[in-house]
């Protein structure tokens, strides 16, 4: 992967923090801290994308004509075919 070199502007409070983020050991310069929030802010912007589609299809689907407790207990049968939930 190809690397572009930037110039930044940071305050003196964002240095310190920097500086105690390399300092305690989580990165190892600098750059390393920059790209890893710019990978956590992409991750989180997906996931609110995909949030925000999802909801826009429920929206468009309409009214359900399913109870509260069968929303409920698909919910949880997807979950216990996903593993996160023990099988009764």
């Amino acid at each position: 992967m190809g690397m572009v070199k930037k110039s930044i502007t940071v305050t003196d409070q964002q240095e310190e923090w920097i500086k105690s983020r390399i300092a305690s050991g989580d990165y190892g310069n600098d750059s390393e801290l920059l790209r890893d929030l710019i990978r956590r802010r992409q991750h989180a912007d997906a996931e609110l994308a995909a949030l925000r589609a999802a909801i826009q299809e429920g929206l468009d689907s309409g009214m359900s004509d399913r109870t509260p407790e069968d929303v409920r207990q698909d919910v949880l049968q997807r979950l216990r075919n996903r593993g996160q939930l023990p099988t009764q």
